[in-house]
């Protein structure tokens, strides 16, 4: 049985689809290092985890007082992200599993990401998922990163679909309250555990609570196959 005709998934791409975060998390930390902040930690990172890199490297420039342009640091957060990325990334096997589902009933995807178009690029070649998931749309491309529904609306428009009928994949709180913003649906696997008692998660239409551990493809599927509850009227 294929998934109901109209639906479109739109798919976070890091810490959904791929185990990413270890290196964004790396390439954050030597990019500290370099304008003398020694103690990034991997707690720290976790309050990002779901914001784009461009937002985040405007808070951190704030906060520890780096004098350096925006831009340059990104480049060189994106630069060092692209050398691990392309080296090691890992694709979460349930959700290939899923993705490989959809592919074979012809159900149109996308992934928007809060990552640079050139990181999402190198990271769906370097996985094979660029065979499955054709197109995709990066922060980068809109006004306004996750929590806003921008990315998420704008993933529908270049998939020619209805926001009614999409359901957003996201592993992290800015994404799912994005998702909602939208008018969409969503299927939340939260990445950090901590994270799962966030409302935006617990008013996702199907939540995972222990994460990429508790997620199926075949849930997940079976999910999707039923009908879409009509709203109530008043």
């Amino acid at each position: 049985m294929s998934t109901p005709r109209g639906i479109s998934v739109i798919f976070d791409l890091d810490g959904t689809l791929v185990d990413s975060e270890p290196n964004y998390y790396e390439a954050g930390r030597r990019l500290l290092t370099q304008y003398g902040v020694a103690d990034f930690s991997w707690e720290e990172h976790a309050r990002f985890i779901g914001i784009s890199t461009r937002e985040t490297l405007e808070v951190l420039r704030e906060q520890y007082r780096i004098e350096a342009p925006l831009e340059e640091m990104l480049a060189r957060k994106n630069g060092l992200y692209l050398e691990l990325a392309r080296a090691s990334t890992e694709v979460f096997p349930e959700m290939l599993t899923f993705v490989e589902r959809l592919h074979a009933d012809g159900t149109p995807m996308i992934v928007a990401s809060g990552s640079s178009r050139a990181a999402i690029e190198a990271v769906l070649a370097g996985t094979g998922l660029d065979a499955l998931i054709t197109t995709a749309v990066s922060a980068e491309e809109v006004p306004y990163g996750k929590p806003a529904p921008d990315i998420f609306l704008e993933a529908a428009r270049r998939i020619d679909a209805d926001p009614a009928d999409c359901v957003v994949l996201e592993d992290a709180a800015p994404g799912a309250a994005a998702a909602r913003a939208a008018g969409m649906r969503c299927i939340a696997v939260p990445y950090v555990r901590a994270a799962v008692g966030d409302p935006a998660f617990t008013a996702a239409e199907l939540l995972f609570p222990g994460g990429q551990g508790e997620f199926t493809a075949q849930a997940a599927y079976d999910w999707l196959r039923r009908p879409a509850p009509v709203p109530s009227a008043f």
